[in-house]
């Protein structure tokens, strides 16, 4: 199987079509479940995929619709290329692709910090997941939190570095690739300097895609379920491009990808 993390705030656990604390239920067809895409319960079992995939993982807030759903289901065509042609060995056998939901809304980047609950979790349930395949990403878009403080805003470059450090080294994968969203939204005040923080990180197999122009909700913070549909596609390009296709994989491989 293969794996990818979501971890981060809310535009990562999703909300996508929740308005007034209400999920319309609407599921674009690029969201729709597949029997090859599962995803890891709260309780740590595998599951066919659906939306929303952080209901019970961000239980404080109504989740909607997020971008892990839609970038499975674009990596995931590209994933059976890969182990065989059509027809080919990987063709028969089938590749399946898991999701390790775990951000959790309104969260600073501060309680992701090696010993934090948040962090913990993440990793244990990474850990978990790993035991039936292989980890491939780590998908993470976070940071509207720390545009509020001033200091946490001058701190986030060397929190988002140190964080992506630690889980590399806690899996035990030097390389792992980590995908991250530049943030689309946040306080006016800080908002760019967090952005300047995220695109300016500097780390082999770090790949940045930039969200600023999706649509928000109405709350001004919020992805639409079409930008959530997007963003999603933006993160499976990145991560085809730079991490499938080329197999860039080296110890000095960094990007700054965007599409709008």
């Amino acid at each position: 199987m293969h794996i990818f993390v979501l971890s981060g705030q809310s535009n990562m656990a999703g909300r996508g079509g929740v308005h007034h604390r209400r999920w319309d239920g609407v599921v674009p067809p690029e969201c729709a479940p597949d029997p090859s895409i599962q995803r890891l319960s709260a309780e740590l079992q595998w599951e066919e995929a659906r939306e929303p995939l952080h209901a019970d993982i961000d239980t404080a807030k109504t989740c909607g619709v997020g971008p892990g759903m839609v970038f499975a289901r674009a990596v995931l065509p590209r994933l059976r290329e890969e182990e065989g042609t059509p027809g080919g060995e990987g063709a028969r056998t089938g590749t399946g692709l898991g999701l390790v939901p775990c951000a959790v809304g309104g969260t600073a980047i501060r309680e992701w910090a090696r010993g934090e609950r948040l962090y913990e979790q993440m990793v244990c349930r990474s850990r978990v997941a790993a035991r039936d395949g292989e980890i491939e990403a780590v998908l993470w878009y976070q940071g509207e939190s720390d545009a509020e403080s001033d200091a946490d805003t001058a701190a986030y470059r060397g929190n988002i570095e140190r964080l992506i450090a630690n889980v590399r080294a806690d899996l035990g994968m030097p390389h792992l690739p980590f995908i991250q969203v530049a943030l689309a939204s946040g306080d006016k005040r800080n908002i760019e300097k967090v952005r300047s923080a995220q695109l300016s990180v500097n780390m082999p197999n770090v790949v940045t895609v930039d969200a600023m122009g999706l649509a928000l909700n109405e709350d001004n913070m919020h992805l639409t379920t079409e930008s959530q549909v997007k963003l999603g596609k933006m993160l499976a390009e990145a991560y085809i491009k730079n991490f499938l296709k080329n197999d860039l994989l080296g110890d000095e491989y960094h990007e700054v990808y965007i599409i709008l």
